[in-house]
This record gives structure tokens, sequence and C-alpha cells, in this order.
């Protein structure tokens, strides 16, 4: 009985002791990805002279000044903005809702080639998106939509990645034998993918539109090359000509100002679907 009681002591202490080390790796992995955050907004609070001189731990009393400065300046902000939110929040829509239907059809359906048109997306997807970048300009100046947002939210529909995860999700979560159900109770098609499923792949839809929204607000490359007037210039091209201004009119703490001003809608669009994240990993935890 004295063997089994020391036993289990150990193995309580043993439990305790990885518990502790798991909190610390956390801790100190939570506290380098926040420190930058933290600098950010500081930095934002400084003045130009300021930043100069160095780091400060301490905030500054710049920041409305920045602020103002900023929205005083030739760059329409406001306006940057908008169209970040507008190309941001469609192509995340398009590419979610769509990326899935395609994921169900190569889930639920058994057709001719499945397998060939699930590698053919798969090795879309190893293709870099610099490498069909002068083909994809000619052909949106040959259309007529250079300084458009359409050919930025479009193309978004046809989204490898995201469609390899979803493709994945259904094939751990999404059993065929509610699919057979809902087509015995006579659903339709159509139904049964926008009323069963869709609110099934909540959590793993809720991944990939906050990926696809962080990677669309971020993105500078194809904005630069198709969007030529300002007042349609997205957050990364107005950030880029902030920073490229001349050494008489070059602000670092507008720079900074700006940075933070457009991280806060990322953080805002996580918050909200941070939720269906949380059941995602519960949902996996219970069935792993």
């Amino acid at each position: 009985m004295g063997d089994n009681r020391n036993d289990d002591l150990d193995k309580g202490i043993g439990i305790k002791a990885r518990r502790a080390i798991a909190y610390i790796v956390l801790a100190v992995i939570s506290f380098f990805c926040l420190i930058w955050f933290y600098i950010l907004l500081i930095n934002a609070t400084r003045s130009n002279g300021e930043l100069t001189r160095g780091f400060t731990p301490i905030p500054s009393t710049y920041l409305f000044i920045n602020w103002q400065n900023l929205l005083a300046g030739t760059l329409p902000i406001i306006n940057g903005l908008v169209n970040s939110l507008i190309v941001s929040i469609c192509s995340a829509a398009l590419s979610t809702y769509f990326s899935c239907m395609t994921a169900y059809a190569i889930h639920a359906y058994d057709f001719k080639f499945r397998k060939a048109i699930f590698t053919f997306i798969l090795a879309v997807m190893m293709i870099p998106s610099q490498v069909t970048a002068l083909g994809f300009l000619q052909l949106v100046d040959g259309m007529g939509l250079t300084n458009s947002f359409i050919p930025l939210i479009i193309p978004s529909i046809a989204a490898p990645a995201t469609f390899y995860y979803l493709k994945q999700y259904m094939a751990s979560n999404l059993p065929l034998s509610i699919i057979e159900a809902a087509r015995i109770d006579g659903s339709g098609e159509f139904r049964t993918f926008n009323t069963i499923m869709l609110p099934m792949m909540k959590p793993a839809m809720a991944v990939q539109a906050i990926f696809t929204f962080v990677s669309s607000w971020n993105n500078y490359f194809t904005p630069a090359l198709i969007l030529q007037d300002d007042k349609k210039k997205t957050l990364p091209i107005l950030i880029a000509q902030l920073r490229s201004a001349d050494f008489l009119k070059f602000d670092m703490g507008q720079v900074y100002v700006m940075i933070a001003f457009s991280i806060f809608p990322v953080v805002i669009v996580y918050l909200l679907l941070s939720k269906h994240i949380v059941q995602g990993v519960a949902v996996g935890s219970v069935k792993g």
C-alpha cells in the first residue's frame, strides 16, 4: 500500500511539474508575441524627434497629434480603410463559401476524375502568385478592370489552400450518413449544403475567414499593380507611400499611428469569430 501511495504521489508531482513547465513556456511565447504590439502602441504615442532618440517603455503624449497630422496629410486614410474593408470582407466571404462548396462536392459526391480534380487543385496551390502576375495583369487590363476592386475580390473564390483545409475538416467531422439522411427526407442539394452542412462547418469556416481576411488585408503586391487612384488604394499601399516620403516630410510617428490603426480591424474580426474557433477546438478534442 505504501508503494502505491508513493507512486500516486510521484505521478501527481510529475503532472504538476509538466503543467508548470507548459505554463511557463506558454507565458514566454505569449510575451514574445505581444511585446511587438506593445512597442508599436508605445511608438505611436511618440513624436518623430522622440523616436530618433531610441525606445522607451513609457508612453508619450503625441498620439492625438500624430493622428491629426496623419488625417491632415495628402493621403486619404479613411478611404483606404473603407477600401481595405470592402476587399477583405468580400474576399473572406466568397473564399470561405465557395471553397466550402467545392470541398463539399469532392467529399459528398462520387464521380469520375474526383481524385484527379483534387490533385489538380493541390497542384495549383503550389504556384506562387508572382509567377502568374504578369498574365493576370494583362487579363485585367484587357477586360478594362484596371483600378477596380473586382480583380481583387472575384479571384479569391478560387482558394486552393482554403479548399484543402475545409476538405480535410469535412473528412473528419462530416459523416456522409447525415447527407444521405437529408436526401432520404427529401432535402435538395443546395438546401442540404446551406442549412445542414454549413452550420456544422462554422468552426473551420471561421478559421479560414480569419486567415483570408488577414491575407487580403495585408496584401500589397496585387493591389499595387491594379489600383492607381489614391482614393481607391488600400491601407498597405498608403502605408508604403507614407514610409517612402522624402526626408523633409517623413514622420515616423505618423507611420506608427497608421500601422496601429490598420491592425484594429483585424483584431475586431478575430474577436468576432474567436468563439467559433474555440468551439472547433472543443469538438476536435472530444472526438479525439
